[in-house]
């Protein structure tokens, strides 16, 4: 672990969602519709309205995979090729990713105030429901009901978990913001990409949108974007490629055009479609979607804008500079992404504990190289607390 002079505020954590997350508060009607357990081939598999999803290999998550393990591999400096090895051995799950007690405990030792803390299975279903958003909302309802038994949405000003948000029937969305922002939430998450359902497919800042993105507005709680199954997928399908995400199963033509593209599309279009103009207090933060596409979203705005600045009315990186906080992969080029954004906007986030993540949060430290002091505070401290206090209007 690196020694620090402060603690850090970690703004990718994760927890293992338990077997009955999705089930436990489920209304009866959708009961049958929703996630349930089956045995296939004797492993016990995840099925999602009647259909087996691969979204996660061991959706049980007992054992798990060790955290860290598989940095080389994400570093470069080791191959995937057979990605079993490059996992090594499993372990019992901890207490420490079932519930917040033990995982304060753990983050005393891992010298960190505080950190949001998202799902780990969750930010892939939102694709498996899409066809019937009745019943996707009534899936995340029981889910981030679940997530205040076991995980609550703020515990000491510590653990900040973040509900789970689905933009796909307007008037339900701004009820589950509406019981996030009672329940004391100071972050939300929502996947990335267009907001797609079984007769249409719009932009998350389409105004149809607007009395949700009012409410966080008003409440000036954080709007993360964290990755997982987006449904960019289909798009691979046009080129001959599965239209399937399975995690940890990689295909190279996917590895060079369907990982950047969701977050780079998304904030696209909520700077192309005016949301931040509209609603000027909104602070939004790309998680675990690596940050190389801001390198090429940013020389692309500034054409535009002076193609065409009309259109744009203000200067949309000077926009993207204000309203859009970035999490970058440990090994991306971090002293150009501060450099293109501000070195305000840029927060570390270690993934702990996922096998892809940083087995030691403060170790991300090492990847600052190039960053004065208090640039490196920022980073590791300073920029994701600032956002995780609510910035009411």
């Amino acid at each position: 672990m690196a020694q620090l002079d402060f603690q850090i505020f970690d703004a990718d954590n994760h927890y293992y969602e338990a077997p009955d997350a999705f089930t436990r508060h489920i209304e009866p009607k959708f009961a049958r519709r929703g996630m349930q357990w089956v045995t296939v081939e004797g492993k016990t598999r995840l099925l999602v309205d009647g259909k087996l999803n691969r979204f996660i290999p061991n959706p049980l998550f007992d054992p798990v995979a060790r955290p860290g393990c598989l940095d080389d591999y994400f570093r470069g400096k080791s191959a995937g090729d057979d990605i079993r090895s490059a996992f090594g051995a499993l372990e019992p799950i901890s207490p420490a990713y079932r519930n917040p007690t033990d995982r304060l405990k753990v983050m005393d030792e891992q010298n960190m105030q505080g950190c949001f803390m998202f799902p780990t299975l969750a930010v892939g279903m939102e694709e498996a429901v899409k066809h019937d958003p009745d019943l996707a909302h009534a899936v995340f309802r029981a889910f981030n009901r679940w997530a205040v038994d076991d995980w609550g949405l703020n515990v000491e000003d510590r653990i900040l978990t973040a509900p789970y948000i689905t933009l796909l029937d307007p008037a339900q969305a701004v009820a589950e913001v509406e019981w996030a922002i009672a329940g004391g939430a100071r972050v939300v998450v929502m996947r990335s990409g267009p907001v797609v359902g079984p007769n249409f497919s719009r932009s998350p800042a389409d105004p149809l949108h607007d009395p949700v993105w009012a409410r966080l507005n008003e409440a000036g709680i954080a709007v993360a974007y964290h990755s997982g199954e987006s449904g960019y997928h289909r798009y691979a399908a046009d080129w001959g490629e599965s239209p399937e995400m399975e995690a940890f199963r990689y295909s190279p033509f996917k590895s060079l055009t369907v990982g950047h593209r969701p977050i780079f599309d998304t904030i696209s279009a909520l700077l192309a479609h005016g949301l931040f103009g509209r609603f000027p207090n909104l602070r939004v933060a790309t998680i675990e979607s690596g940050s190389d596409w801001v390198g090429e979203l940013v020389p692309k705005l500034e054409k535009s804008f002076k193609q065409v600045p009309a259109a744009w009315g203000a200067d949309p990186v000077e926009v993207l500079r204000r309203h859009v906080w970035v999490s970058p992969y440990y090994e991306d080029d971090i002293v150009g992404l501060a450099e293109a954004l501000g070195v305000d906007q840029v927060m570390m986030g270690s993934d702990w504990p996922h096998a892809e993540g940083i087995a030691e949060p403060s170790e991300f430290i090492n990847d600052l190289t190039g960053f004065d002091e208090p640039g490196i505070r920022k980073v590791m401290r300073d920029n994701a607390l600032a956002l995780s206090v609510p910035r009411p209007v």
